[in-house]
């Protein structure tokens, strides 16, 4: 069996990557946290559409592996069951890309929210 050489390192540095970027978004300003985090959900090039295609690559490997009888199938059903989930997540979260877009290039100061604007009588 072919193991590439780089892929458990490039796989760890990765890791490590998105600790630093979840380290730096605790940090960041409010208006750089939500850019970054509006990055991270864009389903073409972000974090989390690269993860789904990672789940569904694993889950495409288990099914194959499963076949062959080298995996048990409720591997390829759990890889696979992530893959549905995770695609399910970023299709939720979708709708909401655009309002935090819209957020990062508004020109106007921001307006609270209804659940902490007061009341004056």
């Amino acid at each position: 069996m072919h193991h590439p050489t780089n892929s458990v390192p490039l796989a760890d540095e990765i890791t490590r990557q998105l600790g630093q970027l979840t380290e730096h978004l605790a940090q960041l300003p409010p208006d750089e946290a939500t850019f970054v985090i509006a990055r991270i959900l864009d389903p073409d090039d972000g974090v989390l559409g690269g993860i789904t295609g990672l789940m569904i690559a694993g889950s495409r490997f288990a099914r194959t592996q499963a076949e062959q009888g080298l995996l048990p199938a409720e591997v390829w059903l759990a890889l696979g069951r992530a893959a549905n989930e995770l695609n399910d997540i970023g299709l939720d979260l979708d709708e909401h890309r655009a309002t935090l877009h819209h957020t990062t290039t508004a020109a106007k100061p921001p307006t609270p929210a209804p659940l902490v604007v007061r009341r004056h009588r």
